[in-house]
Parts: structure tokens; sequence; C-alpha cells
């Protein structure tokens, strides 16, 4: 009988799964260091509200792409250390930002390094989530961008970019899946030709 129960609280106790953890910056660093080319789905909470949908690309160092779903039809890309947002409705020339000064340059940047001092200005954990929020160490006043993983495997989950003037704009990714994205996906130039003239 004894015996009997011994073997059950073994067994529910190995079927529970592992009680979640809070992942340490190097976790983070080496995951994030791992991300080379990928794609996937988000959905962003833009700071008025409203809320938009799409398809992202990633390619490590400095490159990513957001398509943004009808009907919007913009893009945002950054490649060539600049941020292009281009509006295909208005068929008019992209805005354009240097990468650098935008806190999406962080995990973009050829080696994560979250260590680093004074990057990291908040890390913690609810319990099911690390939430790392991280700032250029040297420029302080370009904002801030707060990432949230979950673990076993690590998966990055969203972001939330605070920008200079403290507006916030939430990204949830769908999951990325690694896969080999090419240089053409990061051409501004191959957008332009595409619009009317």
């Amino acid at each position: 009988m004894i015996r009997t129960l011994l073997t059950l609280v073994t067994l529910v106790t190995f079927a529970l799964p592992a009680s979640a953890q809070q992942l340490s910056l190097n976790e983070v660093s080496k995951y994030l260091n791992g991300i080379t080319s990928a794609t996937g789905t988000f959905t962003q909470i833009n700071s008025d509200g409203t809320i938009s949908t799409g398809e992202i690309a990633i390619k490590r160092p400095g490159k990513v792409r957001f398509d943004y779903n009808p009907p919007e039809r913009s893009l945002v890309m950054a490649t060539a250390g600049a941020v292009y947002i281009l509006d295909r409705k208005l068929n008019s020339r992209p805005d354009t930002y240097p990468l650098r000064k935008t806190p999406l340059s962080i995990i973009l940047d050829r080696t994560v390094d979250l260590s680093r001092a004074g990057m990291v200005v908040g890390h913690g954990f609810d319990g099911t989530a690390t939430t790392v929020t991280a700032q250029d160490p040297d420029n302080p006043e370009y904002g801030t961008i707060q990432l949230k993983f979950t673990g076993a495997p690590v998966e990055l989950r969203q972001w939330i970019i605070t920008d200079g003037n403290g507006s916030q704009t939430t990204v949830i990714l769908g999951g990325l899946e690694k896969t080999n994205v090419p240089n053409s996906r990061f051409s501004i130039d191959a957008e332009l030709a595409k619009l009317k003239p």
C-alpha cells in the first residue's frame, strides 16, 4: 500500500510541468543572439489604442521588416542603419530615421549583451514570463524596449517600445520561426520601385 502510494506520488510529481523560473540576462542575451533569421506574425497595439496586424521578418544584425495587413498596407523596415516608414497608400517617399536612435536597435545589434552597464533598467518575473527593460546606456533619451520571454524553451513573446516622448507601441509575436530570409526582402529601393509613378 505504502509502495503504491509512493509510486503514485512519484508519477504525479514527474507529470507536473517544471515550475517556471526567471530567465537570467545571459540566457536572454544568448537567445537573442541565436535569432539570425526568422519570420512570424504580429499584432501591434498602437499608442492611440488602435490595433494592427501583419507579418514580421528579422535578419540580424540590423534588419527587420513589418508588413502590415490591409486596410493599412504600410511597411516599416530597418536596413542599412536606417528605419523606413512607408505608407503605400500615399505613394510617397518614406519617412526615415537612424536605427541607432530607436530602442529596437538593441535587439538588432550584431551582439546583444544585456549585462552591459546601464543597459538593463528593469528585470522581473510574473510567475509565467520574464521581462527585461533595456535602453541605450549612452543615449537613454532614445527610449526603452521592454521584452517579454517565456521559458522552456526560451521564446520572445512581445515587446513594448517607449519612445523619447513617452509614447508606447506594443508588438505581440505569434511565434518566430527560424528560416533563411533573403537580403532582398530588406531592400527599400525594391519597395519604392513597386510604387506607382
